[in-house]
Protein backbone atom coordinates (compact mmCIF):
# COMPACT_ATOMS: atom_id res chain seq x y z
CA UNK A 1 0.00 0.00 0.00
CA UNK A 2 2.96 2.10 0.14
CA UNK A 3 2.55 3.83 -3.21
CA UNK A 4 -1.42 4.73 -3.89
CA UNK A 5 -2.40 4.92 -6.89
CA UNK A 6 -4.34 8.16 -8.56
CA UNK A 7 -8.00 6.87 -7.93
CA UNK A 8 -7.02 5.13 -4.42
CA UNK A 9 -5.71 8.78 -2.98
CA UNK A 10 -8.52 10.69 -4.42
CA UNK A 11 -10.81 8.33 -2.68
CA UNK A 12 -9.44 8.82 0.58
CA UNK A 13 -9.07 12.58 -0.03
CA UNK A 14 -12.52 12.95 -0.87
CA UNK A 15 -13.85 11.17 2.03
CA UNK A 16 -11.51 13.20 4.49
CA UNK A 17 -13.24 16.75 2.45
CA UNK A 18 -15.94 15.07 2.99
CA UNK A 19 -16.20 14.23 6.67
CA UNK A 20 -15.16 18.09 7.54
CA UNK A 21 -17.63 20.82 9.15
CA UNK A 22 -15.48 23.44 9.07
CA UNK A 23 -15.46 26.53 6.88
CA UNK A 24 -12.43 25.22 4.59
CA UNK A 25 -10.24 21.58 4.51
CA UNK A 26 -6.77 21.14 2.63
CA UNK A 27 -5.61 17.18 2.74
CA UNK A 28 -2.73 16.01 1.81
CA UNK A 29 -1.53 12.34 1.20
CA UNK A 30 1.76 11.35 0.57
CA UNK A 31 4.57 8.51 1.27
CA UNK A 32 6.28 5.33 -0.73
CA UNK A 33 9.01 3.32 -0.75
CA UNK A 34 12.73 4.47 0.23
CA UNK A 35 15.19 2.01 0.20
CA UNK A 36 19.27 2.44 0.58
CA UNK A 37 22.68 0.56 0.88
CA UNK A 38 25.64 2.12 2.63
CA UNK A 39 29.61 0.98 2.33
CA UNK A 40 32.56 1.18 4.41
CA UNK A 41 35.92 0.08 4.06
CA UNK A 42 35.53 -2.05 0.98
CA UNK A 43 32.43 -3.72 2.41
CA UNK A 44 28.64 -3.66 2.71
CA UNK A 45 27.58 -2.51 5.91
CA UNK A 46 23.94 -1.61 6.45
CA UNK A 47 20.97 -2.40 4.41
CA UNK A 48 17.40 -0.91 4.53
CA UNK A 49 13.67 -0.19 2.98
CA UNK A 50 11.25 2.25 4.44
CA UNK A 51 7.53 1.72 3.50
CA UNK A 52 5.25 4.84 4.96
CA UNK A 53 2.41 6.79 4.01
CA UNK A 54 0.99 9.89 5.79
CA UNK A 55 -2.25 12.05 5.61
CA UNK A 56 -2.02 15.30 6.80
CA UNK A 57 -5.66 17.48 7.63
CA UNK A 58 -5.56 21.26 8.11
CA UNK A 59 -9.03 22.89 8.53
CA UNK A 60 -10.20 25.91 9.49
CA UNK A 61 -12.70 27.70 10.96
CA UNK A 62 -12.35 31.01 9.81
CA UNK A 63 -8.78 32.07 10.84
CA UNK A 64 -8.66 29.70 13.46
CA UNK A 65 -6.93 26.87 12.02
CA UNK A 66 -5.76 23.11 12.86
CA UNK A 67 -3.83 20.48 11.82
CA UNK A 68 -3.65 16.36 12.58
CA UNK A 69 -2.16 13.46 11.10
CA UNK A 70 -2.86 9.51 10.89
CA UNK A 71 -1.07 6.88 9.35
CA UNK A 72 -4.98 4.77 9.23
CA UNK A 73 -7.09 4.77 6.03
CA UNK A 74 -10.48 3.24 7.16
CA UNK A 75 -13.73 5.10 7.35
CA UNK A 76 -13.75 5.77 11.19
CA UNK A 77 -9.83 6.38 11.45
CA UNK A 78 -10.31 9.09 8.29
CA UNK A 79 -13.24 10.76 10.86
CA UNK A 80 -11.58 10.56 13.60
CA UNK A 81 -8.30 12.73 12.57
CA UNK A 82 -10.84 14.89 11.11
CA UNK A 83 -12.71 15.49 14.22
CA UNK A 84 -9.39 16.02 15.93
CA UNK A 85 -8.09 18.89 13.63
CA UNK A 86 -11.52 20.38 14.23
CA UNK A 87 -11.18 20.22 17.51
CA UNK A 88 -7.76 22.04 17.77
CA UNK A 89 -8.95 24.35 15.43
CA UNK A 90 -11.72 25.49 17.82
CA UNK A 91 -9.18 25.97 20.56
CA UNK A 92 -6.64 27.67 18.68
CA UNK A 93 -6.62 31.80 18.53
CA UNK A 94 -6.59 33.34 14.98
CA UNK A 95 -3.94 33.09 12.85
CA UNK A 96 -3.93 36.88 11.24
CA UNK A 97 -1.89 35.50 8.48
CA UNK A 98 -4.23 32.33 7.14
CA UNK A 99 -5.29 32.34 3.98
CA UNK A 100 -8.00 30.45 2.42
CA UNK A 101 -7.02 27.36 0.15
CA UNK A 102 -6.80 27.93 -3.41
CA UNK A 103 -9.59 27.39 -5.63
CA UNK A 104 -9.47 24.49 -8.70
CA UNK A 105 -5.96 24.42 -10.92
CA UNK A 106 -5.32 23.24 -13.69
CA UNK A 107 -1.55 21.48 -13.96
CA UNK A 108 0.79 20.99 -16.56
CA UNK A 109 1.93 17.47 -16.36
CA UNK A 110 5.65 17.00 -15.35
CA UNK A 111 8.01 13.91 -16.08
CA UNK A 112 9.26 12.95 -12.23
CA UNK A 113 8.79 9.36 -12.29
CA UNK A 114 11.24 6.83 -13.76
CA UNK A 115 9.75 2.89 -13.93
CA UNK A 116 14.18 1.80 -13.78
CA UNK A 117 14.15 4.09 -10.00
CA UNK A 118 10.60 2.72 -8.96
CA UNK A 119 11.75 -0.88 -9.52
CA UNK A 120 15.09 -0.93 -8.16
CA UNK A 121 15.56 -3.92 -5.41
CA UNK A 122 17.72 -4.55 -2.51
CA UNK A 123 19.54 -7.16 -5.03
CA UNK A 124 20.84 -4.14 -7.57
CA UNK A 125 21.81 -1.89 -4.42
CA UNK A 126 24.05 -4.39 -3.88
CA UNK A 127 25.39 -4.91 -7.12
CA UNK A 128 25.81 -0.65 -7.04
CA UNK A 129 27.73 -0.95 -3.94
CA UNK A 130 29.64 -4.22 -5.78
CA UNK A 131 30.61 -1.72 -8.43
CA UNK A 132 32.10 0.62 -6.20
CA UNK A 133 33.97 -1.69 -3.80
CA UNK A 134 35.51 -3.96 -6.07
CA UNK A 135 37.78 -2.05 -8.11
CA UNK A 136 38.98 0.05 -4.96
CA UNK A 137 39.89 -3.51 -3.77
CA UNK A 138 42.25 -4.13 -6.60
CA UNK A 139 43.67 -0.88 -6.96
CA UNK A 140 44.66 -1.01 -3.09
CA UNK A 141 42.08 2.19 -1.94
CA UNK A 142 39.14 1.85 0.43
CA UNK A 143 35.48 2.79 -0.48
CA UNK A 144 33.06 4.22 1.60
CA UNK A 145 29.25 5.20 -0.13
CA UNK A 146 25.87 5.47 0.32
CA UNK A 147 23.19 5.18 -2.12
CA UNK A 148 19.52 6.09 -1.13
CA UNK A 149 16.79 5.99 -3.95
CA UNK A 150 13.29 6.93 -4.01
CA UNK A 151 9.51 6.30 -5.74
CA UNK A 152 7.13 8.34 -3.83
CA UNK A 153 3.79 9.64 -4.58
CA UNK A 154 1.89 13.00 -3.00
CA UNK A 155 -1.48 13.81 -3.44
CA UNK A 156 -3.74 16.72 -2.37
CA UNK A 157 -7.08 18.21 -2.05
CA UNK A 158 -9.41 20.83 -0.95
CA UNK A 159 -13.04 22.00 0.03
CA UNK A 160 -12.84 24.38 -3.20
CA UNK A 161 -12.41 21.21 -5.40
CA UNK A 162 -8.68 21.30 -6.28
CA UNK A 163 -7.06 18.10 -6.61
CA UNK A 164 -3.22 16.93 -7.58
CA UNK A 165 -1.46 14.02 -7.98
CA UNK A 166 1.88 12.94 -8.69
CA UNK A 167 4.49 10.43 -8.44
CA UNK A 168 8.45 10.83 -8.08
CA UNK A 169 11.62 9.00 -8.12
CA UNK A 170 15.12 9.64 -7.51
CA UNK A 171 18.37 8.45 -6.25
CA UNK A 172 21.37 9.92 -4.57
CA UNK A 173 25.05 8.27 -4.99
CA UNK A 174 27.70 9.59 -2.75
CA UNK A 175 31.29 8.01 -2.90
CA UNK A 176 34.73 9.23 -1.06
CA UNK A 177 37.71 6.90 -1.71
CA UNK A 178 40.98 6.37 0.40
CA UNK A 179 44.40 5.66 -0.06
CA UNK A 180 44.98 3.05 2.61
CA UNK A 181 47.58 5.28 4.47
CA UNK A 182 45.17 7.92 4.86
CA UNK A 183 47.14 10.70 2.92
CA UNK A 184 44.78 10.73 -0.57
CA UNK A 185 41.05 11.39 -1.19
CA UNK A 186 38.53 11.72 -3.61
CA UNK A 187 34.93 11.60 -3.88
CA UNK A 188 32.26 11.57 -6.30
CA UNK A 189 28.46 12.44 -5.85
CA UNK A 190 25.54 11.97 -8.58
CA UNK A 191 21.97 12.34 -8.46
CA UNK A 192 19.24 11.78 -10.94
CA UNK A 193 15.86 10.45 -11.33
CA UNK A 194 16.39 7.52 -14.13
CA UNK A 195 18.71 5.09 -12.64
CA UNK A 196 19.32 4.19 -15.97
CA UNK A 197 21.23 7.48 -16.71
CA UNK A 198 23.91 6.17 -13.49
CA UNK A 199 26.70 3.85 -14.00
CA UNK A 200 28.80 3.51 -10.36
CA UNK A 201 31.53 1.43 -12.13
CA UNK A 202 32.48 4.72 -13.78
CA UNK A 203 31.68 7.04 -11.70
CA UNK A 204 34.09 5.56 -8.63
CA UNK A 205 36.81 5.68 -11.15
CA UNK A 206 36.84 9.71 -10.87
CA UNK A 207 36.70 8.96 -6.79
CA UNK A 208 40.30 6.58 -7.56
CA UNK A 209 42.08 9.00 -9.85
CA UNK A 210 41.18 11.76 -7.30
CA UNK A 211 42.17 9.89 -4.46
CA UNK A 212 45.75 7.93 -5.81
CA UNK A 213 46.88 11.81 -7.25
CA UNK A 214 45.95 13.72 -3.71
CA UNK A 215 48.63 11.82 -1.95
CA UNK A 216 51.89 14.31 -0.54
CA UNK A 217 49.33 17.45 -0.58
CA UNK A 218 51.41 20.81 -0.81
CA UNK A 219 50.52 24.18 1.07
CA UNK A 220 49.46 26.72 -0.67
CA UNK A 221 49.50 30.37 1.16
CA UNK A 222 45.98 31.05 2.08
CA UNK A 223 45.03 34.29 -0.20
CA UNK A 224 42.96 35.19 -3.03
CA UNK A 225 43.16 32.18 -6.12
CA UNK A 226 41.02 31.75 -9.14
CA UNK A 227 39.45 28.57 -8.69
CA UNK A 228 37.38 26.24 -10.40
CA UNK A 229 34.57 24.87 -8.55
CA UNK A 230 33.33 21.26 -9.34
CA UNK A 231 28.99 22.00 -9.89
CA UNK A 232 28.68 19.67 -6.63
CA UNK A 233 31.33 22.34 -4.95
CA UNK A 234 29.54 24.90 -6.17
CA UNK A 235 25.75 23.71 -4.78
CA UNK A 236 26.56 24.26 -1.34
CA UNK A 237 27.32 28.18 -1.65
CA UNK A 238 24.40 28.79 -4.45
CA UNK A 239 21.67 26.54 -1.99
CA UNK A 240 22.63 28.71 0.45
CA UNK A 241 21.97 31.87 -1.34
CA UNK A 242 18.95 30.78 -2.81
CA UNK A 243 17.66 31.07 0.84
CA UNK A 244 17.49 34.77 0.67
CA UNK A 245 14.96 34.86 -1.96
CA UNK A 246 12.36 35.44 0.16
CA UNK A 247 10.53 38.77 -0.96
CA UNK A 248 8.91 38.79 2.77
CA UNK A 249 12.31 39.07 4.56
CA UNK A 250 14.07 41.20 1.90
CA UNK A 251 10.94 43.50 2.72
CA UNK A 252 11.44 43.41 5.89
CA UNK A 253 15.26 44.32 6.06
CA UNK A 254 16.06 40.35 6.87
CA UNK A 255 18.09 39.77 3.61
CA UNK A 256 21.04 40.41 1.28
CA UNK A 257 18.44 41.84 -1.31
CA UNK A 258 16.65 43.98 0.97
CA UNK A 259 17.10 48.22 0.12
CA UNK A 260 18.25 50.34 2.98
CA UNK A 261 15.20 52.48 3.66
CA UNK A 262 12.99 49.66 2.63
CA UNK A 263 12.05 47.27 0.15
CA UNK A 264 13.74 44.98 -1.98
CA UNK A 265 16.54 44.75 -4.98
CA UNK A 266 14.18 43.73 -7.91
CA UNK A 267 16.12 44.60 -10.68
CA UNK A 268 19.10 45.60 -9.61
CA UNK A 269 22.28 44.31 -10.88
CA UNK A 270 23.75 42.43 -8.20
CA UNK A 271 26.02 40.03 -10.16
CA UNK A 272 27.93 39.66 -12.98
CA UNK A 273 26.06 39.38 -16.62
CA UNK A 274 26.56 35.84 -16.75
CA UNK A 275 24.50 34.99 -13.82
CA UNK A 276 21.38 33.80 -15.27
CA UNK A 277 19.18 31.63 -12.73
CA UNK A 278 15.43 30.11 -12.87
CA UNK A 279 13.40 27.90 -11.96
CA UNK A 280 10.70 25.47 -13.87
CA UNK A 281 9.18 22.63 -13.30
CA UNK A 282 9.80 21.09 -16.74
CA UNK A 283 13.47 21.12 -18.52
CA UNK A 284 14.98 17.30 -18.02
CA UNK A 285 17.39 16.70 -15.91
CA UNK A 286 15.64 18.26 -13.00
CA UNK A 287 11.76 18.31 -13.26
CA UNK A 288 9.77 19.46 -10.25
CA UNK A 289 6.44 18.74 -8.99
CA UNK A 290 3.83 20.68 -11.35
CA UNK A 291 2.26 22.49 -8.15
CA UNK A 292 3.84 24.12 -5.28
CA UNK A 293 2.99 23.84 -1.43
CA UNK A 294 0.45 25.80 -1.40
CA UNK A 295 -1.41 24.29 -4.63
CA UNK A 296 -0.82 26.64 -7.21
CA UNK A 297 0.52 25.52 -10.83
CA UNK A 298 4.46 26.12 -10.81
CA UNK A 299 5.64 27.67 -14.26
CA UNK A 300 9.13 29.20 -15.70
CA UNK A 301 10.09 32.03 -13.50
CA UNK A 302 13.66 34.28 -13.95
CA UNK A 303 15.11 34.20 -10.73
CA UNK A 304 18.32 36.15 -11.90
CA UNK A 305 18.62 37.54 -15.66
CA UNK A 306 21.59 38.84 -17.03
CA UNK A 307 22.56 39.76 -13.51
CA UNK A 308 19.35 41.11 -12.54
CA UNK A 309 17.17 40.23 -10.14
CA UNK A 310 14.27 39.28 -11.86
CA UNK A 311 11.89 38.06 -8.98
CA UNK A 312 11.67 37.07 -5.64
CA UNK A 313 9.51 34.06 -3.98
CA UNK A 314 5.98 35.22 -2.54
CA UNK A 315 3.69 33.93 0.07
CA UNK A 316 0.26 33.78 -0.95
CA UNK A 317 -0.28 35.89 2.26
CA UNK A 318 2.73 38.45 2.02
CA UNK A 319 1.36 38.40 -2.03
CA UNK A 320 -1.96 40.04 -1.02
CA UNK A 321 -0.42 41.96 1.53
CA UNK A 322 2.07 43.71 -0.84
CA UNK A 323 -0.45 43.58 -3.63
CA UNK A 324 1.37 40.92 -5.85
CA UNK A 325 -0.13 38.29 -7.87
CA UNK A 326 -0.03 35.01 -6.18
CA UNK A 327 2.39 32.19 -7.72
CA UNK A 328 3.66 28.86 -6.66
CA UNK A 329 6.93 28.50 -4.40
CA UNK A 330 9.85 27.32 -6.89
CA UNK A 331 10.57 23.81 -6.75
CA UNK A 332 14.23 23.58 -8.46
CA UNK A 333 17.04 25.95 -9.30
CA UNK A 334 19.03 25.73 -12.56
CA UNK A 335 21.71 27.65 -13.47
CA UNK A 336 22.56 28.26 -17.45
CA UNK A 337 25.94 27.22 -18.72
CA UNK A 338 28.16 26.87 -21.01
CA UNK A 339 29.22 23.81 -23.43
CA UNK A 340 32.75 22.90 -21.70
CA UNK A 341 33.44 20.42 -19.37
CA UNK A 342 35.33 20.56 -15.76
CA UNK A 343 38.13 19.28 -18.14
CA UNK A 344 38.06 21.89 -20.67
CA UNK A 345 37.89 24.79 -17.51
CA UNK A 346 41.13 23.51 -16.23
CA UNK A 347 43.03 23.26 -19.87
CA UNK A 348 42.03 26.74 -20.62
CA UNK A 349 43.19 27.85 -16.60
CA UNK A 350 46.99 29.57 -16.66
CA UNK A 351 47.13 29.00 -12.91
CA UNK A 352 44.40 27.91 -9.99
CA UNK A 353 42.77 25.60 -7.82
CA UNK A 354 40.43 22.59 -8.62
CA UNK A 355 37.85 22.16 -5.70
CA UNK A 356 35.96 18.86 -5.59
CA UNK A 357 33.45 19.29 -2.91
CA UNK A 358 33.20 22.43 -0.06
CA UNK A 359 31.79 20.86 3.14
CA UNK A 360 30.88 22.31 6.63
CA UNK A 361 29.59 25.57 5.14
CA UNK A 362 28.36 27.92 7.94
CA UNK A 363 26.72 31.79 7.18
CA UNK A 364 29.01 34.21 8.64
CA UNK A 365 26.46 37.38 7.95
CA UNK A 366 23.50 36.98 6.61
CA UNK A 367 23.54 40.58 4.82
CA UNK A 368 25.92 39.62 2.58
CA UNK A 369 25.41 36.20 2.39
CA UNK A 370 29.35 35.73 3.74
CA UNK A 371 29.85 31.87 4.15
CA UNK A 372 32.95 29.92 5.75
CA UNK A 373 33.42 26.27 5.13
CA UNK A 374 36.20 24.02 4.24
CA UNK A 375 37.26 21.83 1.01
CA UNK A 376 38.08 18.75 1.27
CA UNK A 377 38.34 15.45 -0.90
CA UNK A 378 40.32 16.03 -3.74
CA UNK A 379 42.25 19.48 -4.19
CA UNK A 380 44.16 20.58 -6.66
CA UNK A 381 46.60 22.86 -8.30
CA UNK A 382 46.58 23.91 -12.02
CA UNK A 383 49.21 25.45 -13.90
CA UNK A 384 49.46 25.67 -17.32
CA UNK A 385 46.06 23.92 -18.28
CA UNK A 386 47.29 20.90 -16.10
CA UNK A 387 46.03 19.90 -12.62
CA UNK A 388 50.23 19.75 -11.73
CA UNK A 389 49.97 18.78 -8.12
CA UNK A 390 47.50 17.83 -4.98
CA UNK A 391 47.29 20.99 -2.33
CA UNK A 392 46.20 21.15 1.58
CA UNK A 393 42.74 21.67 2.18
CA UNK A 394 41.76 25.38 2.94
CA UNK A 395 38.85 26.86 5.05
CA UNK A 396 37.02 29.52 2.56
CA UNK A 397 35.26 32.49 3.45
CA UNK A 398 33.39 33.97 0.53
CA UNK A 399 29.81 34.91 0.06
CA UNK A 400 28.13 33.56 -3.75
CA UNK A 401 27.19 36.89 -4.55
CA UNK A 402 30.60 38.03 -4.68
CA UNK A 403 31.90 35.03 -6.21
CA UNK A 404 29.09 35.17 -9.23
CA UNK A 405 30.01 38.21 -9.95
CA UNK A 406 33.38 36.87 -10.60
CA UNK A 407 32.53 34.82 -12.96
CA UNK A 408 35.07 33.86 -15.56
CA UNK A 409 34.03 31.17 -17.32
CA UNK A 410 30.79 28.25 -16.90
CA UNK A 411 30.72 24.84 -18.49
CA UNK A 412 27.79 22.74 -18.98
CA UNK A 413 25.23 21.95 -16.31
CA UNK A 414 24.46 18.86 -14.55
CA UNK A 415 22.12 17.93 -11.90
CA UNK A 416 23.29 18.10 -8.68
CA UNK A 417 21.63 17.31 -5.41
CA UNK A 418 20.82 20.65 -3.17
CA UNK A 419 22.23 21.19 0.21
CA UNK A 420 18.41 21.07 1.74
CA UNK A 421 17.14 18.27 -0.69
CA UNK A 422 15.89 18.35 -3.74
CA UNK A 423 18.12 19.22 -7.40
CA UNK A 424 19.74 21.45 -9.42
CA UNK A 425 21.25 22.22 -12.47
CA UNK A 426 24.50 24.02 -11.97
CA UNK A 427 27.48 24.20 -14.30
CA UNK A 428 31.12 23.85 -13.61
CA UNK A 429 32.93 27.53 -12.62
CA UNK A 430 35.47 29.19 -13.23
CA UNK A 431 35.78 32.30 -10.65
CA UNK A 432 39.00 34.90 -9.87
CA UNK A 433 39.52 36.04 -6.71
CA UNK A 434 37.91 33.17 -4.67
CA UNK A 435 39.11 33.89 -0.78
CA UNK A 436 40.99 31.47 1.54
CA UNK A 437 41.40 32.35 4.55
CA UNK A 438 43.64 29.42 6.16
CA UNK A 439 45.15 25.94 5.51
CA UNK A 440 43.33 22.47 7.20
CA UNK A 441 45.22 19.59 7.83
CA UNK A 442 41.57 16.85 6.71
CA UNK A 443 42.31 15.27 3.58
Amino acid sequence: MSILSESQAKAILDKVIAFSTADSTIATLGGGIQGNVRFARNDISTAGVVDDIELGVQVAFGKRVGTASINQFDDASLERVVRRAEDLAKLAPENPEFVAPVGQQTYRPTETFSAATAALTAEARAKIAEASILPCRERGLIAAGFLEDGHTFFAHANSNGNFGYQQSTIADYTCTVRTEDGRGSGWVGTNVQNIETFDAAKDVQIAMRKAAASVDAQALEPGKYTVILEPAAAAGLISFMMNFFDARAADEGRSFLSKQGGGHKIGEQIMGPRGNIYTGPWPPPCPAPPWGGDGLPREKTAIIEGGKVANLEYSRYWAQKQGKPEKAGWGNVIMEGGSKSTADLIAGTERGILLTRTWYIRMVDPQTVLLTGLTRDGTFYIENGQLKYPIKNFRFNESPVIMLNNIEELGRAVRVKADEGGSMLLPPMKIRDFTFTSLSDAV
